[in-house]
């Protein structure tokens, strides 16, 4: 075996170059030392020490001196070390026996972390390993802070560069200990004094080159990337760490992007591994170096795009990115509540969502991992059960089981402070170079256009810019086509400001027919307008521009849409009264089955009464509300009540349940139905009011997306409305509708027969709870007579409810009693002429009903009590049924009869809640 002689290691003095600027600063050369006994190279540059463990090579290393040109053109000029070696250089390894991986900077924010770091990395059985590692947690801040303040001429840099030494000085000193510490601690006070001069002559200049504040910054990166490179070497793991500076070789193309120069890269990087083949390397992410030495950055978040490079390098089996959440989410978590954690992505997913504004991956990082199908796996390094986001090429079988929309769409992402720029005019059609000519302007203006939008008539062109540079660009194309504008051509240059972009993104949502239908329809639903819409020819992505005060309302209802999470609502409830406190028992007891049955997931937001009211931000504990409201009470306010229901965004709909009689409250239905929030109400005081507020109300709710729904103002439970509805839109003809609509008047005259007085049943009435408090209110026959006008109204018939001629079961001298007990002391006083008028109609073989009756084909109704024969279906009532009975052009002979319970706080209450469930439907609900 030949051995090759070694001159003697070089003067101190020869080798020591003084005050190497920055592009010097990185020489590899400027110090040597070799030594035999150890077969290890240590290369002390610019005030760095990089070490490297036994390299177990039968022959000497030989180094090259070169030379390196600084700004002011210094040479520093040293003599070739030319040394034999007689046997073959090792070459880089490529292949599945590399795995690469990144901790970003929250992963190396303490001590603690980067021990869990290095457990990470020693427990990974690959045969090789490539870790990528960003600085410390806010250093990278902190160092863009020192430029900052230095080129501010802000002396207070010298204390921040002590607090950035003192980080890492505790950290180290945490983690590392005996001769690995002093080393550390040595390089990293060098560092610190080289960067304190530097820092020193941006102050006096009052300015910082890019190339210098990029070295400035880099440092960051070094020294976590030491401090993790002397843990693993402390568990006995041989480990190198390399400056990425030494092997990325990228070129500038602009002020905020590089390219990566693969094959200059490729090259170093063999060279390097020629050097130091060892088998885990900790590289430092973020930092790179031009083909002229100078460093430079991959920018802001490019330790991602770091560790993509050198896996497509090393052509690695796969990345891990390692953050602190469980995966990518189909949604911003903080938006969407609900948002769900995304198994697979395929790359070009990946890519929609990180240019579109998702947290997923620095928007380049795709590209170079694409090209060898290499496959990305997100994990949290905080919670290791968890299985993370694999982004890969999509797979074949992914969903084959499940074709519906919501295995299309995969995710949404956003992107807020935009500004929507429409250039118009009947002069752009058919003139070649306009869209050039705009488009140039906005790129001379240094501009970043992020989606366009062209009408096929070439009569418009629109497309978002950030809203910080709308002016300079609106600015521009004013002054470019001041001419046209003077002559007409174009109409306008307009500038539609606070503007958001919401991208909806699937890999299979290409050729899959619906699904434009299904998000424009969620969206319509959500009472949100479009104001742009752009989609590729891949059908990737689709993309629509909305207000940006709509936009978390937005994401939240297509999320919600295409299964992603539940259908949810949310529902403000006025009125816990009798109906109301029922109905909060029954959304409390059939929550957990509506969530796992059907996805519907419904929040009461607020409860308020007439005095007090209780919110909630997510949701109000419906097993606790009666408790809840006597601890969190405060007054009530209707209008601070629906503003909180409807502008709480974390559910894109919002429903307020109006339980009461109140006029008051109906009276809001227009402003609430205008602002997008549905309504559902057993109160009849909307649609048995002004004839001309119950027609501007309908109107509003047919022209909109917003529902109202009131199947209980009539028959309470009973499919009553949606009878009469389902009749007029399938093209029937309503002739005639009479029907005994009160439940306490039913009651009354099923009972009210033999010899009982008329004023013994009223009391049994009102002790049962048929009756309100004060049962003249049911006697009068008012609430019937809105039951008729109602109905007379879904039927077309324009009556007010003065037209309705009512007969009043109150006796007129009892009408002015002060009070409910007086009304009843003086009742039996009148008994005889209603025994009179029943036991007349039993001797004819009748009975008495108070009916309501709508007269459609003579335009009128009327409410009055009536003899019907005993075998006629109102003769057979019993307790407090109501039956409707319908006559139309199909029912003529035999009309279409409902019967059933038509009073009573359970049914009433299900017919409330039945109408939420309806609206869940229309929303997006499985029916």
């Amino acid at each position: 075996m030949r051995t090759a002689a070694v001159s003697t290691p070089c003067p101190a003095s020869a080798l020591f170059l003084h005050h190497l600027p920055p592009r010097c600063s990185r020489d590899p050369s400027s110090r040597t030392r070799l030594s035999i006994s150890q077969a290890t190279v240590q290369d002390r540059h610019g005030g760095k020490t990089r070490g490297c463990s036994s390299l177990g090579w039968s022959r000497i290393v030989s180094e090259r001196i070169r030379k390196r040109r600084s700004n002011n053109q210094i040479f520093a000029s040293i003599a070739d070390i030319s040394l034999e070696q007689s046997i073959e250089n090792p070459s880089l390894p490529k292949g599945d026996m590399w795995s690469v991986h990144k901790f970003g900077g929250t992963c190396m924010g303490t001590s603690k972390r980067i021990q869990s770091v290095a457990d990470i990395v020693l427990s990974d059985s690959t045969e090789r390993k490539l870790i990528v590692v960003s600085a410390m947690s806010k250093v990278t801040d902190m160092m863009y802070e020192l430029v900052n303040k230095a080129s501010s001429r802000d002396d207070s840099y010298i204390s921040a560069i002590d607090n950035v030494f003192e980080k890492h000085k505790l950290t180290a000193s945490e983690l590392l200990d005996g001769e690995d510490l002093a080393r550390f601690l040595s390089q990293l006070h060098n560092d610190i004094s080289n960067l304190k001069t530097m820092l020193r002559a941006i102050y006096i200049a009052g300015h910082a080159t890019e190339s210098f504040s990029d070295f400035v910054v880099g440092h960051g990166e070094l020294w976590s990337a030491q401090m993790l490179s002397y843990t693993i070497k402390k568990h006995g793991r041989p480990c190198c760490w390399m400056d990425t500076r030494d092997v990325l070789i990228v070129n500038p193309t602009s002020s905020n992007q590089v390219d990566p120069d693969y094959i200059e890269s490729e090259k170093r990087l063999e060279k390097w591994f020629l050097k130091k083949p060892a088998d885990i390397i900790i590289a430092t992410g973020f930092i790179a170096s031009t083909i002229q030495n100078i460093p430079t950055t991959l920018k802001r978040d490019g330790s991602d795009f770091s560790a993509a490079i050198l896996s497509a390098l090393l052509k690695a089996r796969q990345v891990t990115i390692w953050t602190d959440v469980d995966g990518v989410y189909s949604a911003d978590p903080s938006k969407v509540s609900e948002a769900v954690i995304l198994r697979t992505l395929s790359y070009q997913e990946a890519w929609e969502m990180s240019y579109f504004g998702a947290n997923v991956l620095h928007p380049r990082t795709i590209i170079p991992v694409m090209k060898h199908s290499i496959p990305i796996l997100i994990r949290n390094i905080f919670n290791l059960s968890a299985p993370g986001t694999k982004i890969c090429q999509q797979p074949v079988n992914e969903n084959q089981d499940r074709k519906s929309l919501d295995s299309v769409v995969k995710a949404f992402a956003t992107i807020d402070n935009l500004a929507l720029v429409n250039v118009e005019g009947t002069g752009m059609a058919g003139i070649p170079g306009t869209a050039s000519a705009i488009f140039g302007t906005v790129k001379d203006v240094g501009a970043n256009v992020i989606m366009i939008s062209q009408a096929s008539s070439e009569h418009s062109v629109c497309f978002a810019v950030p809203e910080s540079e709308v002016k300079a660009v609106s600015s521009a194309l004013h002054s470019r086509f001041q001419q046209a504008l003077d002559a007409g051509r174009l109409s306008k240059v307009e500038v539609i400001p606070k503007c958001s972009i919401l991208a909806t993104v699937g890999h299979k949502m290409a050729s899959t027919p619906g699904v434009s239908a299904t998000l424009f329809d969620a969206l319509a639903k959500a009472n949100i307008n479009v104001r742009a819409i752009a989609q590729g020819c891949s059908e990737y992505n689709i993309t629509v521009v909305l207000k940006q005060e709509d936009c978390v309302r937005a994401l939240r209802a297509v999320h919600s849409r295409f299964y992603l999470s539940k259908t949810t609502l949310a529902m403000g409830i006025i009125g816990p009264g009798l109906i109301g406190g029922t109905l909060l028992d029954q959304l409390r007891d059939q929550a957990a089955a509506l969530k796992e049955k059907f996805n519907i997931d419904l929040r009461v937001m607020g409860i308020t009464g007439s005095q007090t009211m209780i919110l909630s931000d997510m949701g109000i504990d419906l097993s606790r509300w009666r408790e809840i409201q006597k601890e969190k009470a405060e007054v009530a306010d209707l209008d601070k009540f629906a503003k909180h229901v409807n502008e709480n965004h974390f559910f894109p709909n919002t429903v307020l349940v109006d339980c009461t009689a109140d006029t008051n409250v109906a009276n809001h239905y227009y402003d609430w139905l205008q602002k997008g929030i549905h309504v559902i109400t057993p109160n009849k005081k909307a649609n048995s009011g002004p004839l001309d507020r119950y027609l501007k109300l309908r109107t509003l709710q047919r022209l909109s997306y917003t529902h109202y729904f009131y199947e209980a103002t009539v028959g309470a439970g009973l499919p009553i409305i949606s009878s009469l509805q389902g009749l007029l839109e399938t093209g029937d003809k309503i002739l005639h509708i009479e029907g005994i609509f009160s439940g306490t008047l039913s009651y009354i005259f099923n009972n009210f027969k033999g010899t009982r007085a008329f004023s013994e049943v009223v009391f049994e009435a009102k002790e049962a709870g048929y009756t309100e408090p004060d049962p003249r209110d049911d006697l009068s026959g008012t609430d019937v007579a809105r039951k008729v006008i109602i109905l007379a109204r879904e039927s077309g018939l324009k009556l007010e409810l003065s037209d309705i001629p009512v007969q009043n079961l109150v006796p007129e001298p009892l009408r002015a009693c002060s009070s409910s007990d007086e009304y009843m002391q003086q009742l039996p006083n009148f008994d005889k002429e209603l025994s009179d008028e029943r036991d007349d109609a039993e001797a004819s073989g009748d009975v008495l009903r108070y009916v309501g009756v709508v007269d459609v084909v003579n335009d009128k109704g009327s409410v009055e009590l009536r003899r019907y024969k005993k075998e006629h279906p109102f003769a057979q009532l019993s307790g407090s049924d109501n039956i409707i009975a319908f006559t139309t052009t199909r029912y003529k002979d035999q009309p279409l009869i409902v019967r059933g319970p038509g009073a009573g706080a359970e049914v009433t209450a299900g017919g409330v809640f039945s109408d939420i469930l309806r609206l869940a439907s229309y929303l997006g609900a499985p029916s």
